[in-house]
């Protein structure tokens, strides 16, 4: 049964989810209707984070010019330039196992390609989530529905896996950012 999460929820995937290893995490958005001005190219991201809060190296800057971490644990299926069509728009899969240890958290992102050339803002995408499949199962463990009015981020922190205490929790995080992608290398970029 899947665990649906509002923003700031955490939940704890070794207690929820004792045997999940290989996951999926996928990332869906529609564009509204009335909107005008072409189409919309989200494109999301992953920064494997160190203890200091950074990435250890370029390659754990996980997007879609780079498709893979620097252990492996961590691979992007690709670009979705349309958001068009039901279910996922973009997926990562990951290995928790295969994770390095000097990674702390997991940060998914997603921004707008060319946000300020096309005057677009998150305020003209609906329906956007993120959830977590388990790969071995095909079961979804949890989802996060974006239900906030983001009227002029061109960015978005959709949630984090992260350690603690020995295991693997995940928190949606729900946050909203101007800064494009830029902003987000710039914060977590080692």
């Amino acid at each position: 049964m899947s665990i649906s999460l509002k923003k700031g929820g955490r939940i704890n995937l070794s207690k929820e989810a004792p045997s999940l290893d290989k996951m999926s995490v996928g990332l869906g958005w529609d564009a509204n209707q009335s909107d005008t001005g072409g189409s919309f190219d989200l494109d999301a991201s992953v920064f494997l984070i160190g203890a200091n809060g950074k990435t250890s190296t370029d390659n754990n800057f996980v997007f879609y010019n780079n498709l893979k971490s620097a252990d492996g644990s961590v691979e992007h299926l690709g670009d979705n330039r349309t958001g068009d069509g039901e279910g996922d728009d973009e997926q990562i899969n990951v290995t928790l196992s295969a994770v390095s240890a000097d990674v702390q958290e997991i940060i998914f992102v997603v921004t707008i390609h060319e946000a300020e050339q096309g005057n677009k803002n998150f305020g003209q995408v609906s329906n956007a989530f993120i959830r977590i499949v388990d790969n071995v199962t095909g079961n979804e463990v949890l989802k996060y529905d974006l239900d906030e009015d983001y009227s002029t981020e061109t960015a978005l922190e959709f949630g984090k896996l992260y350690r603690r205490d020995g295991s693997w929790r995940f928190q949606a995080v729900g946050t909203g950012f101007n800064a494009g992608l830029q902003g987000f290398v710039d914060k977590y970029a080692g």
